[in-house]
């Protein structure tokens, strides 16, 4: 456990209690360090960063966490919960922690809280990975967006997110729910300035309204970047002058322009096809 996981750990006071076999402390106070701390990590999409830990919300989540063979520091349980958590979600983590149902709105950002989360460790940054399949996005900023894309990433091979400067943090709560646990299969970069895209050794792919070759008609080159623009603007000129190619998707029914992650799970997918 890192230094700072132990403060947060021993930062939690309740009434240590063993039910069975598996430790567990009881929390009934909103008032309790633990409950802060979850309250400013479920609702500060840039807490993350200042704790160094991530909350996870609801069954899903966690368990695609451990499904990655993640192990959580902190699990968290609803009273009402809980006798169905000890048999299969209590092992996992380092300490347990069981609060009155009462406080679930206080540790949520959710309108209809999730009865457990896990608290983990903040992943290390990862170095940018230079001749990896990866997907660039360029202050693409709505968080469902980016969970989205996350999402698609995963599903089709992209193991790098590289998001520039300005682009909705990764980690943050809202992030998080809409990549569904795609975040544990993914390598993230984030706060990558353009230039250092400069040192890719793979080509990088653009999307475009109205500029490039038909997305159907080309032959695109794997492995590659794709780079994701922002939301109304697309992507800056700076990215798009490095682009090896620019591509745009046809749409026959009349529409002007496709949502962003819409747009990247097209341009993904297509990318599938040219593998052997």
């Amino acid at each position: 456990m890192s230094p700072a996981s132990q403060v947060f750990c021993s930062g939690v006071q309740g009434t240590p209690v063993n039910a069975g076999s598996v430790p567990v402390t009881h929390v009934t106070s909103r008032d309790n360090p633990l409950v802060k701390d979850l309250r400013k990590l479920s609702r500060d999409s840039m807490a993350y960063r200042k704790q160094g830990r991530v909350w996870l919300e609801g069954d899903h989540l966690c368990r695609a966490a451990l499904a990655r063979g993640l192990k959580p520091e902190i699990a968290i349980f609803s009273e009402s919960f809980w006798p169905l958590a000890q048999a299969e979600l209590a092992q996992f983590a380092i300490k347990n922690i069981v609060i009155s149902d009462s406080l679930l709105p206080e540790i949520s950002g959710l309108e209809s809280p999730a009865r457990m989360g896990f608290v983990m460790e903040l992943p290390v940054a990862p170095e940018l990975l230079l001749d990896a399949t990866s997907v660039i996005l360029d202050h693409v900023q709505d968080p469902g967006n980016v969970g989205s894309i996350l999402r698609s990433a995963s599903a089709f091979g992209f193991r790098q997110i590289i998001a520039l400067k300005g682009t909705a943090a990764l980690w943050s709560p809202k992030v998080l729910r809409a990549g569904m646990g795609a975040h544990f299969a993914l390598r993230l970069v984030e706060g990558v300035e353009p230039d250092a895209l400069a040192a890719l050794r793979v080509p990088i792919v653009v999307t475009s309204s109205h500029h490039g070759s038909f997305l159907h008609q080309q032959k695109l080159p794997m492995p590659c970047a794709w780079a994701m623009g922002h939301e109304g603007q697309g992507v800056g000129d700076e990215l798009m002058a490095m682009a090896s190619l620019q591509v745009r998707i046809a749409q026959p029914g009349g529409e002007e322009s496709l949502n962003v992650a819409a747009a990247a799970a097209i341009c993904l997918h297509a990318s599938t096809l040219e593998q052997p």
